[in-house]
């Protein structure tokens, strides 16, 4: 009855977890409030602007085109440095409010808005249609309005953010990060015929190469200097076009990217690489206008080159150069230094009096207190009050000067209408996002009751475990305390490092006191203190968290320069799994031949390693030549079709396992189950894993077989080795707390469409394949008389207490520390992961997975 009531506990618990993520969610995430329809000239005639320089638009968005990619001196853009020494590019820093990700940054440059955060998650989302801007204004928006026709090439983001707006279009998935070439190639082609064509106002390309490379093998990798100057050469094409064709002398190229990358090359969080982009207004009418400027640039204080201008600022820019009115929920401000191209101080003073009015009605629709006639009516200082009471002052102080320079104003109004865009792009950016505080504190109540559900058996196991029950208890508070410090959240690999470490240690001082009679020199301690040298290995085998990443590792300075070392232990990885199941499967069907199907399923997914390889990091093969034939042969097959091969190969074998071994007979069935199904996992994990992260599962084989070898741990003692390798591993393969690190690279093996199901369970295993593993290693140290008197109840109810622990703390966190700093780059980052863990790890693998294996034998 316990054991059944202690079930439907943590069955319960998950289900109002879950629940409490989602409410908590919803009040933490809202969707940001938007002003319906387009925005229009305002009635008086001097809020007109005079004249727009340019008829057209070329908008070439390079995906993740970072400053230095084109203002340094080791930059490979040399025809555009070359424009900006002429005068005939403007060149800026666009700075890319986080989260780094493209959906949120393009809703950016094209409505000047502040995307909400929960426009991350969407990114990944590529059948959403939830966050379409075909409702929203945008400069895009405004094009059409005018009867302009608009083109597009390029990320198919476009087409999802602005469906039927384009009249001719061609869009390519952002997500096969495997492909450097196509996906530029795609674009590139229509450019000779789009700039022979006079019948579109704006053509938009976004090209993903450079992107793609980053991803790859980071900013400094070895394709990067050639992509950088084929997007050089496109700017020449472009330009050279506007040079000589007449219906293109009155058109604007503007050449951005819409987010950074991180040393390690992903992009998603606040990193000065990551939110530092190149933007250059490019056109030949500038060099009459604009002196040049030096380029390259030797040195640069992170990534800030030229003047700094925020990506919104875009939006009200474009407005002033092609002459429409400014998208209503723009919060941008018209970059100063283009207003050059107006001699006529009126006629910019006038821009800016458009910009600041719209900027005025989004501030009075969200202070409406504030900005009241009443209250504007009134004497005011600019230093005095809130920061709401100073903008309205300044708002009221623009007004005065209006209503007062009736015929022409001079450069100190100009002055005070700049103050007052940017004091009002700071203070609207920043209450972008309203937080529904009701909301966030169901959610907290939610998880606290998640947690009081699992306290009345988790404490009851603790009494029982005796010093390992109040170890756990020390690291789940030790745990919640760290997540309300940026840094520690930063950088929560380290407090697992030190954790699993320390807990090795202790095992060893406790095997040092058993008498292992008539055992190898491997057991005992001599295990335990190898476990510990091979944790060493993993920890060091890729560099992570925030500060350090790129930093010299394992896999940098010995495996990477030596290809032939990461290729001899990704074959003994694979061969573990292969000849453990060849013998299982020779004893289960009574034929030795039959030991030939996991041989045969291993070896394609061998094969499929080779062949995504060879597509994916290549440089990995070229000093390897002894696979070269290997890779012919494998490269005349699709890696869909491969994939599909290897995952019905290893379902089938797992079907056999479970036939065969009738787990649900007895403990000592369901332990053979147990080790076969690890191999049938190895293998697939394996298959979602990067081949440089392959080996990492040959030390996790390793590390298991060495603690099997020792004496029998208590169910204490297996609790904290599978809580804490779960959470040690997923930092040590390459997870962090930051999206950036979000690796997409094998979310469509087997996938032949998008699939958002497939995709979205490919990905997650991807990224959790480490602790998906040690969720099932683990149960294999399970004795089997805790297997028979349902001790290892303990361990589910420990995972289940400690997921309630990391929403509780993280929930807290996020609420008291709303008003942070780092609330949006460091905290919000860490909810989603924290969400990640709850749902998908702990409720689906852990409750779901193991629970279901576990709780058979009481049944």
């Amino acid at each position: 009855m316990t054991i059944s009531f202690g079930r439907a506990a943590i069955a319960l618990s998950n289900v109002v977890l879950v629940l409490a993520l989602l409410i908590f969610a919803k009040g933490f995430f809202p969707h940001k409030a938007f002003l319906p329809g387009l925005a229009t000239w305002p009635q008086e005639v001097e809020a007109l602007p005079r004249s727009a320089p340019f008829d057209r638009v070329v908008f070439m968005v390079v995906d993740a085109l970072r400053s230095d990619f084109v203002y340094s001196n080791a930059s490979h853009f040399a025809f555009t440095q070359s424009l900006i020494r002429s005068g005939a590019a403007v060149p800026f820093t666009g700075y890319a409010s986080p989260p780094t990700i493209t959906m949120p940054r393009v809703k950016a440059i094209t409505t000047g808005s502040v995307p909400s955060f929960v426009d991350l998650v969407l990114n990944f989302a590529e059948s959403d249609t939830t966050s379409t801007l075909k409702e929203q204004d945008s400069w895009l928006a405004q094009l059409r309005a005018k009867g302009s026709r608009l083109v597009m090439y390029g990320d198919d983001t476009w087409l999802r953010l602005f469906p039927d707006f384009f009249h001719r279009a061609d869009g390519t998935t952002s997500f096969f990060v495997s492909d450097f070439t196509e996906v530029d190639n795609n674009v590139t082609r229509h450019i000779p015929m789009e700039l022979e064509q006079d019948d579109w106002s704006a053509m938009t390309m976004h090209f993903l190469g450079l992107d793609h490379i980053g991803h790859k093998t980071g900013p400094r990798g070895p394709n990067m200097p050639a992509k950088q100057a084929e997007m050089d050469g496109i700017v020449r094409q472009i330009y050279t076009a506007m040079e000589n064709h007449d219906h293109l002398k009155s058109c604007l190229l503007v050449l951005l990217g819409d987010h950074g990358m991180n040393e390690g090359g992903n992009h998603g969080a606040s990193s000065p690489g990551e939110v530092s982009t190149a933007l250059t207004f490019i056109s030949p009418k500038f060099k009459s206008a604009f002196e040049g400027q030096p380029s390259p640039i030797n040195d640069a204080v992170d990534y800030r080159y030229y003047d700094i201008v925020q990506q919104s600022d875009i939006v009200p820019t474009l407005a002033a150069l092609l002459g429409f009115p400014v998208p209503q929920n723009n919060l941008g401000v018209l970059i100063p230094r283009l207003l050059e191209l107006w001699t006529i101080q009126q006629d910019q003073y006038n821009l800016l009096f458009e910009n600041a009015e719209q900027i005025s009605r989004i501030a009075r629709a969200t202070f409406p207190g504030t900005f009241t006639n009443e209250v504007l009516s009134k004497e005011c200082a600019t230093t005095a009050g809130d920061d709401v009471d100073v903008l309205a002052c300044l708002w009221k102080q623009v007004l005065d000067d209006h209503e007062a320079g009736t015929s022409s104003h001079s450069s100190n109004h100009i002055e005070q209408l700049i103050s007052f865009l940017y004091k009002a792009q700071t203070l609207l950016s920043g209450t972008a996002s309203k937080y529904d505080l009701g909301s966030m504190q169901i959610g907290i109540g939610l998880s606290v009751l998640a947690l009081a559900l699992c306290l009345p058996n988790f404490v009851q196991g603790v009494q029982r475990c005796g010093v390992e029950g109040f170890i756990l208890c020390f690291i789940m508070l030790i745990y919640a305390f760290t997540m309300f410090a940026s840094s520690y959240v930063e950088e929560e690999h380290q407090f697992w490092y030190w954790i699993l470490g320390a807990w090795l240690i202790v095992l060893y001082c406790k095997d040092s006191r058993y008498t292992f009679h008539g055992e190898s020199t491997m057991a005992g301690p001599m295990s335990t203190a190898l476990v510990y040298v091979l944790f060493g290995v993993i920890r060091r085998w890729r560099q992570t968290g925030q500060k350090y990443a790129g930093d010299p590792d394992l896999l940098s300075d010995v495996v990477t320069p030596n290809p032939w070392i990461l290729w001899v232990l990704v074959v003994i990885t694979y061969a573990v799994p292969s000849r453990n199941l060849s013998r299982k499967a020779a004893v289960w069907m009574g034929a030795k031949q039959m030991g030939l199907l996991p041989v045969l399923v291993t070896l394609s997914a061998f094969f499929f390693k080779i062949a995504f390889t060879a597509a994916d990091a290549p440089e990995l093969l070229q000093t390897f030549p002894i696979f070269k034939p290997l890779v012919s042969f494998v490269s005349h097959y699709p890696l869909v079709s491969l994939a599909k091969i290897v995952f019905l190969g290893l379902a089938q074998i797992l079907a056999c396992a479970v036939y065969y071994e009738a787990p649900w007979k007895s403990t000592q069935h369901l332990q053979s189950l147990l080790t076969a199904f690890q191999d049938v996992l190895s293998v697939f994990l394996i298959t979602q894993s990067r081949t440089v992260y392959i080996p990492v599962f040959l030390f996790f084989n390793l590390q298991l077989s060495l603690l099997r070898r020792g004496r029998r741990y208590s169910i204490g003692e297996i609790t904290i080795l599978g809580l804490l390798f779960q959470y040690a591993t997923f930092f040590a393969m390459g997870g962090t707390n930051s999206i950036a690190t979000v690796d997409l690279s094998n979310a469509y093996n087997g996938v032949s469409g998008y699939n958002i199901v497939a995709v979205g369970v490919l990905t997650f295993v991807s990224n959790w394949a480490a602790p998906v593993w040690w969720a099932f290693a683990v149960c294999q140290l399970i004795s089997i008389g805790d297997l028979n008197n349902g001790g290892y109840s303990f361990l589910l109810t420990t995972l289940a207490t400690f997921a309630g622990v990391h929403a509780l703390a993280v929930m807290v966190a996020c609420t008291f520390l709303r008003e942070h700093l780092f609330i949006w780059t460091v905290f919000s980052p860490k909810y989603l992961y924290t969400a990640a863990w709850v749902v998908c790890q702990h409720t689906i693998i852990n409750s779901l997975g193991v629970g279901t294996l576990l709780w058979q034998i009481g049944t």
